[in-house]
């Protein structure tokens, strides 16, 4: 005899999903978002940027080489809850596994569900768009789903939940570099990116001024990524415009967008964002294409960038849309992925080249 379903998603617009529960037990209103990567889970349910999101797996089967110790990106788990086709536990293929991934999102309170159709629902958040959605009962009424959603409005305060509550610091040997890390989110293998660049990282929350950052004497600033429309932190925004010209900046994600506002361009909601580790990303300055990390929900409005003093630096290949600017004169610049090779390299230089004609 079949097993029965047992939760069920309510989209939106009504649409119903049903499949079979995993992780914990309780209802959520999230948005519905969808990520292509085919590795990686450890790292999408700790990634901030999913606080609150409801992460569609497109590929097919989750769950096999379980959880580890090493991977995380964060040090708590932040996704909203988990979609996927297969959920597989059993005899976790990765030696380094302390956990399942079930165990994992029950101890953090992350509901998933597994075995519904996720190959026809990524195609609807493709074709119609990101939406809000409820993680359910499977036996929940209708029309008691839809008013629950009516009713519930997504947070906007996401970057305060996930920022750092005080200052702490990375540190390295051989230390060449002094970055300060405005943490609106930020994934840890970025801040191993810049150690192991030589840089000292002092990480400071969101809502620093930018007389306490001056005063740390830094070398350069990082923003980070992070969750959300960057118009929800406006302090980081005017942040970013008391720091320009200064030292060097680099921004990623969140970061590249808030960067953006700083210099007076506009950011737009995209229609189903950009998320998985497979996007082709072409560098206009040396042509070369990259494979990167994706994960952001808004967009720079390229025709806002005349007057700003910024230039697109990088462009999707799939859709032609901005994902990188730079201003060439307060060698500032901002991606709107995740690069740990050439991208950091240039930061270094720029911080090299301040230094040397400070």
């Amino acid at each position: 005899m079949a097993r029965a379903f047992d939760r069920k998603l309510i989209l939106q617009d009504g649409e119903e999903y049903y499949g079979y529960g995993f992780g914990a037990r309780c209802d959520r209103v999230l948005e519905l978002v969808f990520d292509t990567s085919m590795i990686g889970y450890q790292e999408i349910v700790s990634d901030p940027t999913y606080i609150d999101q409801a992460v569609v797996l497109s590929y097919p089967c989750i769950g096999g080489y379980g959880i580890n110790a090493d991977d995380f990106e964060s040090r708590a788990a932040t996704v909203g809850a988990i979609i996927c086709r297969e959920y597989n536990e059993n005899n976790p293929s990765n030696f380094r596994s302390i956990e399942s991934l079930a165990e994992h999102m029950e101890e953090n309170g992350i509901p998933g569900i597994f075995g519904m159709d996720t190959r026809k629902l990524t195609r609807r958040i493709r074709d119609k768009g990101s939406c809000k959605v409820l993680i359910t009962d499977a036996d929940t009424d209708l029309a008691k789903g839809m008013a629950i959603l009516e009713q519930t409005e997504l947070r906007h305060d996401l970057v305060q939940r996930v920022s750092s509550k005080k200052v702490w610091y990375s540190r390295t040997q051989n230390a060449r570099f002094n970055v300060v890390e405005v943490d609106c989110g930020m994934r840890l293998s970025l801040l191993r990116a810049l150690n192991e660049r030589g840089c000292n990282v002092t990480v400071v929350p969101y809502r620093t001024c930018a007389e306490d950052i001056i005063k740390m004497k830094p070398d350069g600033i990082f923003l980070s990524d992070g969750p959300g429309n960057p118009e929800d932190v406006p302090e980081v925004v005017e942040l970013v415009r008391s720091l320009r010209g200064r030292v060097p900046i680099f921004g990623v994600g969140l970061g590249c967008q808030i960067l953006a506002m700083a210099y007076g361009a506009d950011i737009e909601a995209m229609h189903c964002g950009h998320r998985g580790c497979n996007h082709p990303v072409r560098d206009l300055d040396s042509g070369r294409i990259e494979i990167v990390t994706q994960n952001h929900g808004y967009g720079v409005c390229e025709e806002s960038l005349a007057g700003s003093g910024l230039r697109v630096s990088h462009r999707n290949v799939l859709d032609n849309s901005v994902e990188g600017i730079v201003c060439d004169g307060d060698r500032t610049f901002g991606v709107l992925f995740h690069s740990d090779i050439t991208l950091f390299d240039r930061f270094v230089t720029n911080m090299k080249e301040s230094k040397k004609h400070a």
